[in-house]
């Protein structure tokens, strides 16, 4: 069983940054494909950016490719998510996943654990 809690969320104009946290309670962490997701209002789940269990191979979604760096500490039972340059569409309630298999993250479809989510508001 695996529970993940975010942080890091809040307001910014856009340009600016923030970083996102989500620990993970555990002794199977560093085991997990973890990733984040976000849904902005009105919309649909997307997939935003995953790392596999050693953080070796990250992806990202076009839409923050270049702004959002994804890393993990298994450590400390971290995932993070570094946002620069944020702008407006960037807002939305941003949610932590995490499953044994990376190909399941990145769809997003049938992972094991997801977190409650942070908001990030990105003001013009």
């Amino acid at each position: 069983q695996v529970q993940l809690v975010e942080s890091g969320g809040g307001s910014v104009q856009a340009g600016g940054s923030l970083r996102l946290s989500c620990a993970a309670s555990g002794r199977t962490f560093s085991s997990y494909t973890m990733g984040w997701f976000r849904q902005a209002p009105g919309k649909e789940r997307e997939f935003v950016s995953a790392i596999t269990w050693s953080g070796g191979r990250t992806y990202y979604a076009d839409s923050v490719k270049g702004r959002f760096t994804i890393s993990r500490d298994n450590a400390k039972n971290t995932v993070y998510l570094q946002m620069n340059s944020l702008k407006p569409e960037d807002t939305a309630v941003y949610y932590c996943a995490a499953d044994i298999n990376f190909r399941t993250v990145v769809t997003g479809t049938g992972v094991d654990y997801w977190g409650k989510g942070t908001l990030v508001t990105v003001s013009s």
